[in-house]
């Protein structure tokens, strides 16, 4: 007797989709059929998305400032609201020629995005990371850049030091006590160095902000994201740090982002 063959239209694969708790599930559907090569890659794509593994994961690559980025199973999924980041970057940077620097970068996508957004920049990236760092190759390479693997600055060439006019740095800012609070898609499925901030979840951010001078350009600025509650402990530990710092926000994307310069350039 033959098995029925799955039914793979459009309409049963939202269904699944949509019992599976994706809230999306048009969209979903629309983006998995579209990345699938065959019926039997739509399926397992299809599954993997029902079992619970993150869209971006499923499909392998993330929308971001109207870029597709390329993610890989475990890397962290970059958000819609860091775009105002790398928003807030793009208003600070010169138009031709700046040295960007995308630490924790994960796939790249940050330094990827302010690549595009300006006409020439000299773009490194780093990641603590393997699997990231073999992703973002990828997707920096691509963009003209240079990736490192390495802790923060250490894998950086020294050359950089002081030369730096954009320091993009997406820290984990989760602290260790609330990653179990975290959606079961980031907690399940992204690597935990992308999450965990430690203690208060500012602990990466103030090794940061305690070398970030040094590789800062006259004029040039830090930029990390960090949630609202945190915001007032942030700036305290980038003006302890000898940095000026301000904090913008958007309300919409509801993001807070610290933007640091060197004491001895105007306040950004």
């Amino acid at each position: 007797m033959s098995i029925p063959s799955l039914d793979h239209s459009e309409s049963a694969i939202v269904t699944r989709l949509r019992t599976a708790g994706c809230v999306f599930a048009e969209d979903e559907a629309q983006m998995i059929m579209s990345a699938a090569g065959n019926a039997a890659e739509l399926e397992e794509m299809v599954e993997r998305r029902v079992v619970g593994l993150p869209l971006e994961h499923v499909v392998g690559y993330a929308e971001f400032r109207g870029l597709r980025i390329e993610v890989d199973a475990e890397v962290f999924v970059p958000r819609r609201r860091t775009e105002a980041l790398v928003h807030e970057a793009a208003q600070l940077t010169p138009a031709r020629g700046a040295v960007v620097v995308d630490l924790c970068c994960g796939s790249g996508a940050l330094g990827v995005a302010l690549a595009a957004a300006l006409e020439e920049v000299e773009l490194h990236a780093a990641d603590v990371d393997p699997a990231a760092v073999r992703c973002a190759r990828r997707n920096v390479t691509a963009a003209g850049g240079e990736i490192y693997e390495g802790d923060l600055f250490a894998p950086l060439p020294s050359g950089l030091k002081g030369r730096v006019d954009v320091l993009l740095s997406n820290v984990p800012y989760v602290p260790t006590v609330e990653i179990e609070l975290l959606p079961a898609e980031a907690r399940d499925h992204e690597a935990r160095v992308a999450l965990d901030g430690g203690v208060d979840g500012l602990e990466v951010m103030r090794r940061v902000v305690a070398e970030a001078a040094d590789w800062l350009a006259p004029g040039g600025v830090l930029l990390f994201e960090t949630s609202e509650r945190q915001a007032d402990e942030a700036v305290a530990a980038v003006t302890g740090a000898g940095l000026h710092a301000r904090v913008a926000t958007d309300d919409e994307l509801d993001a807070t982002v610290i933007i640091a310069s060197r004491s001895d350039a105007p306040a950004p």
